[in-house]
Order: structure tokens, then sequence, then C-alpha cells
């Protein structure tokens, strides 16, 4: 099941997609598919959904670890972005310039979450997803260290593009995962790198808070981050998701 949100005539919906073509939909939950159908490429393809928080996974890949020198650690490191740093895919990132002269790409794999859970064991995590989307945490980069905590380098609106679509089709713990620059790879990894799994990460954070309908979890960056800069064009790859493509502006 591919399933994306979609803008048409000022109608929004969300849509199951099929091909090049968009059924909408009269419910996700029970999912109920109308009879009316566009074909996707005279749509507007919006964020796939709009969570109320995003859970934020700092360090969880091991190829990562390594290029930052950093042992792996024993539990997730964790952060929140708020859902205002939202945006969808061919959407601008929007350069805060007034506070920071360094703005980074980190392309992640996304999960998102179905129905509210709190509690979860990892053996029964996957009845809790909706699916996965791709997803870059933006990140100013040199207001971290000066920060003292992620918040404000983490924050700023349009630092979360999300999509193209969500999916249930991956294995999201064996996926490869790109990201290009302008065109060229900068990030060339596997989820099968991951220190926490899926089912780990979930049932990790619902054990420390309570997940909503839509809420979304960021699973981590691979290696190879670095910075944009106005006029750049980001994308991030995940097989079976497909790309999301943005600009920096």
């Amino acid at each position: 099941m591919k399933l994306g949100r979609f803008s048409y005539a000022n109608k929004t919906f969300f849509g199951l997609v099929e091909g090049s073509s968009v059924k909408v939909l009269k419910s996700l939950a029970p999912l109920k598919v109308s009879d009316q159908s566009y074909p996707i490429e005279e749509l507007k393809i919006l964020p796939p959904i709009k969570p109320s928080k995003i859970v934020c996974v700092g360090l969880n890949y091991k190829d990562h670890a390594k290029e930052l020198g950093l042992e792996l650690p024993e539990s997730p490191v964790l952060f929140l972005k708020p859902s205002t740093c939202v945006i969808g895919h061919n959407d601008s990132i929007i350069y805060p310039q007034h506070m920071s002269s360094q703005v980074d790409y980190e392309g992640e794999l996304a999960v998102v979450i179905k129905k509210e859970c709190r509690n979860v064991k990892p053996q029964e995590v996957d009845e809790y997803i909706l699916g996965y989307t791709c997803a870059n945490d933006v990140t100013a980069r040199d207001l971290q260290p000066k920060n003292g905590q992620w918040t404000v380098a983490k924050s700023f609106d349009t630092f979360l593009p999300l999509g193209p679509i969500i999916t249930d089709e991956i294995d999201p713990n064996n996926s490869p995962i790109k990201t290009y620059l302008n065109g060229k790879i900068v990030q060339n990894s596997n989820t099968s790198n991951f220190i926490f799994t899926v089912q780990e990460l979930v049932s990790y954070i619902s054990s420390i808070m309570t997940l909503k309908s839509f809420d979304v979890i960021i699973t981590g960056t691979p290696s190879g981050i670095g910075s944009m800069k106005k006029g750049d064009v980001v994308e991030v790859e995940i097989e079976g998701i497909g790309k999301l493509i943005n600009y920096v502006k």
C-alpha cells in the first residue's frame, strides 16, 4: 500500500497511489477508497501527514558513529522537532541566514505511527506502524554547540521535509538510503546499519511517551552529512519509497 496527501483545486485529500494515478480515499482508518481518481502529475504533493510531534534519534547508524569517532550508544539518543518544521516534496527549505551560516542535510527513514500506543513490546510494534517515508533532518550545524541543546539548531520552519509518499511495502531494517546534493551522491548507506531497529526504537520511545496517530519518528542519519547553500537541490531517496526533493532558498 502506498499513501499520500494531495491537493487539487483547493481540495486536500489522502490518496491511494497506484502507478501514475491516485485514488481518493473516503477514510484512512478504516481504509475506504472512492471511485474518484486523478493522474498524479495533476496533483500537488503535500507532506504525507501532519504529526503532533516528531521524535528524532540522534545517532543510529554504525557508519555515522565511526565517521564521528563515537562509541555506539547503549540506548537511543532522543530529541524532538516541532510540527512547524514539516514541509513536503518539492517545497523549499528556507535558509535562516540571520542566525546561521552552516545548514546541513541529514537524509533519514521516517516511521509514521498508525494508532495511539504506549509501552509497546518490540514484537508488537508492526501493528502500530502505518508505514515509512523519507525525511531530511535539516540542521543549523553552527548553532548546535553554541546553544548547549539541539532545539534551536533543529527547529526552524521548513527544517523537516517529509515525503513523497508513505508505504508499508519495504523492510525498514534493510533498505538502501541515499542523499543527493545537486545530483551528486553524498550519503549512501543501508538501514541494515542501524544501531537500533525500528521495532526497538518504537518500543523504547513508547515506554517514555504516548505516540499518537500520525506521529513521526525519524531514525537517524548515515555517514556523509554536509552543508547546503542557497540555490542547492537536495534529494533523499529510499528504495521502495522514492525521492524526496527540496530546494534551498
